[in-house]
Formats: C-alpha cells, structure tokens, sequence
C-alpha cells in the first residue's frame, strides 16, 4: 500500500475543511401563517378546560336532566350569580349544572343555604377524579 504523502494530506484536510465550513443543514427558516380565529378558539378551549378541572374542592349540583334544560338553568344562574363559577358536566344519562369551586364544605354549605330557595334539588357534592 501507498503511503500518503505530506501534500495530499494537507490538500485532503483544505478540502475537508472548505466542505464543512460550506455546507449547512436546514438553515432555511418557516413562517407559518394561520388565521386569527385559531388563535381564538384555542383561547376559549382553554378557557373551557380551566373551568371544567374536577378536582377535591366541593361544588353544588343544581340541577341534573336533559341538555336543553341544563343550559337554560345555566344561563339563568349566571344572568343572576355573575361572580360565581358554572358549568355543565356531562354524567350518563344526565347533564349536570355544577356550581362554585369551594375549598371547605363549610364555605359550600353556606352558598348551599342561598342557593336552596330558588333551586329545588340542590346537593352539596365532592367529585372524585
């Protein structure tokens, strides 16, 4: 076998050197271009998600039936009770109006008194994860 010579070494490594130096691997930059209103649904899923977390505080069930009378009773309870919490769970066969996300079952329980004159059945509950 021949041995390499000091100069074609040293051309080989000129070489090498110029190649790497050259070549570059997905430089190119990409700009995606999405319309506003993903930005808005995404937005209000997370939004949605924030509320719906069942988690170990205690929350008051206001009613539980069919779908179209859970949103109504929905809608009434935030035209009146604007600060509190609510939403609608969905638990065969039934939908589901909960309400508030109290720590104590003693802050529930009081909300619970309020809450028990104008709603007929009403229950104090724990939801398990």
């Amino acid at each position: 076998m021949k041995i390499l010579t000091s100069k074609k070494i040293a051309l080989l490594i000129i070489i090498l050197t110029f190649a790497i130096t050259k070549t570059s691997a997905q430089t190119k930059s990409i700009t995606v271009n999405q319309n506003q209103r993903v930005d808005q649904l995404l937005n209000e899923k997370r939004k949605i998600n924030t509320s719906l977390v069942v988690n170990d505080r205690y929350k008051i069930q206001i009613f539980s039936g069919v779908s179209e009378l859970a949103k109504k009773t929905l809608n009434e309870f935030k035209l009146d009770n604007i600060h509190m919490d609510a939403t609608i769970v969905f638990q065969t066969p039934n939908y589901k109006v909960w309400v508030g996300n109290y720590r104590t079952r003693m802050e529930a329980e009081r909300n619970l008194i309020e809450l028990q004159n104008k709603y007929k059945n009403i229950l104090l509950i724990k939801p398990s994860r």
